[in-house]
């Protein structure tokens, strides 16, 4: 017997009425709340066509093992048709640490490619025209020194700075609030936030040099309105940040972009994307007095539900991965990434992640809905519900100012135990059978054929240790030595950071190496508990 159907809420438990109305949006005002695409306040899209004049990039997450191996990984999903490629880092480097310290062991290439030196980035992008792709970095707190490896990689193509396009994550306000790979304190990791946004300011115009990301933070357990309001007012924090840096406004908001989650809620999901184009476009022009619509124009990144992939019955990811994509491009996303059957087991293999491509290729060609922008605007529930979430959303980020802010409220713990409290009661919800997951509570069976998956075995490891070996015994270690004592220099005083960095990597300085000349400045952070 199916589950009598007693719950009727959204997946964050927001009450659903049984029917929609003209009245539930009779205080929508066309001009002021929607506008056509194109027009501010940006609910309906940036874009006044939609995807007729260009579809979104279809930016497959990869990465593992060795640089060679992920190499190959790209050429195989470039050829199937991929317009963007996206970096997966291993554990040690998101962490700092190089393959030869005791905490990266069993951990090397495991989760995503393992890089240490420029070395490794020439060996990841080799064959690869970075003057021709878009490349999103997922990387926080070491996102300075893979920035300047990726730089330098592109500077020995002969491709100018300024032709390069992509996205460095560089978010670290999210790692202290939800996923946890932070390695300093919040204010110096703030510099080198702020340090890349004045660098690529000056010198690498077209690249993103911050992705704004709730989705670790969905991922991590909380609410659509708590993903809403903990990541724009993680943006508005780095825009305080870099005006009081000295940045302009309507130069360096524009290459700031956002990343968010979608999850298994369709309309919660599109409503939530509209809200926010629309709380960022009226921060940005009445808290910061933006002139340019381009810095009022909130672009953002989307990648499937990773947490709601299963493991048991693995093949409904599919289907859970087609229809949270499928919110993502009526929300009007400009860049996505599917997630594939089998990652609820392992990093996915290369048939896998082909048929997460495909599902957005068939989204795009064959049913239509890239035709209109916003054809979901003007229901009365889609409607309603952007005016619920963006009311929630914006009366948590009020909370957070009168708090001093996002740093100070991390500080005080607040945005982790506010999703600690969300992923518990949703949790609650699934254990007592009020919210169902097909095949883990309801329509389950006990005889599935074990799926083939992705194998990283400790060879990697190996490879890694040796390439390390040899090329420490190669370069030329006074200049590397050297190199890490202006870094240390720069770090002690107030200039810029990058300089510095990219002549460690020029001397080809490792990951860790760079990462502990400014642990032995800064120190590293230990998380208070939270209660």
């Amino acid at each position: 017997m199916p589950p009598a159907r007693t719950d009727f809420t959204t997946v964050s438990g927001r009450e659903v009425a049984p029917l929609y109305t003209g009245s539930d949006t009779a205080r929508v005002d066309y001009a002021r709340d929607l506008g056509d695409p194109g027009q501010f306040p940006y609910t309906r899209g940036i874009h006044p066509t939609g995807y007729r004049g260009k579809l979104w990039t279809m930016r497959q997450f990869a990465g593992y093992g060795t640089a060679a191996d992920t190499n190959r990984r790209y050429r195989d999903l470039l050829a199937a048709g991929g317009t963007g490629l996206s970096v997966a880092f291993d554990l040690p480097t998101l962490m700092g640490r190089d393959p030869d310290h005791p905490l990266s062991l069993g951990e090397v290439g495991k989760c995503g490619v393992s890089v240490v030196t420029l070395a490794d980035m020439e060996a990841l992008f080799e064959g690869i025209d970075l003057g021709s792709v878009t490349t999103s970095m997922t990387i926080n707190a070491p996102a300075a020194m893979i920035f300047a490896m990726y730089l330098v990689v592109a500077e020995r193509q002969g491709v100018s700075w300024e032709r390069l396009a992509g996205t460095l994550q560089n978010d670290i306000l999210k790692e202290f609030i939800a996923q946890k790979e932070y390695i300093y304190p919040p204010r110096p990791s703030m510099r080198l936030v702020v340090d890349v946004f004045r660098f690529c300011a000056a010198l690498v115009p077209c690249w993103n040099s911050i992705s704004v990301s709730g989705y670790h933070i969905r991922e991590a357990g909380a609410t659509a309105a708590q993903e809403l309001a903990f990541t724009l007012r993680d943006g508005i924090e780095y825009v305080q940040w870099g005006v009081a840096a000295g940045l302009d406004v309507d130069q360096f908001v524009p290459r700031l972009s956002f990343f968010f989650n979608a999850h298994n809620d369709f309309f919660e999901e599109i409503a939530k994307y509209r809200a926010a184009r629309r709380i960022w476009a009226r921060t940005m022009r009445e808290r910061f007095g933006a002139r340019s619509a381009r810095a009022c124009m909130l672009r953002f990144h989307t990648q499937t539900a990773g947490v709601s992939l299963t493991a048991q019955q693995p093949y409904n990811n599919v289907v859970r991965t087609t229809i949270q994509a499928l919110a993502g491009v009526l929300g009007g996303t400009n860049s996505l990434h599917t997630n594939s059957l089998d990652e609820a087991l392992a990093l996915p293999t290369t048939a896998a992640a082909t048929l997460a491509l495909r599902t957005q290729q068939v989204i795009a060609y064959e049913t239509g809905v890239a035709n209109v922008a916003d054809p979901l605007g003007g229901s009365y529930y889609v409607e309603a519900l952007t005016d619920a979430i963006e009311a929630e959303a914006l009366a948590c980020i009020d909370r957070i100012d009168r708090m001093g802010g996002m740093v100070a409220a991390v500080e005080q713990g607040y945005p982790q135990r506010e999703i600690a409290d969300s992923a518990y009661r949703f949790q609650q919800a699934v254990e007592d059978g009020r919210k169902v997951i097909v095949g883990v509570n309801a329509f389950t069976a006990d005889d599935e054929t074990p799926l083939s998956t992705l194998y990283i075995d400790d060879s990697v490891a190996e490879v890694q240790l040796a390439r390390l070996r040899e090329l420490k015994a190669t370069r030329d270690q006074v200049v590397v030595d050297a190199a890490l004592r202006r870094l240390q220099d720069a770090a002690r005083g107030d200039g810029l950071l990058m300089p510095s960095i990219l002549d460690a990597v020029r001397a080809y300085a490792t990951v860790g190496e760079m990462c502990d000349a400014l642990r032995e400045v800064w120190g590293e952070y230990q998380e208070s508990a939270s209660i």
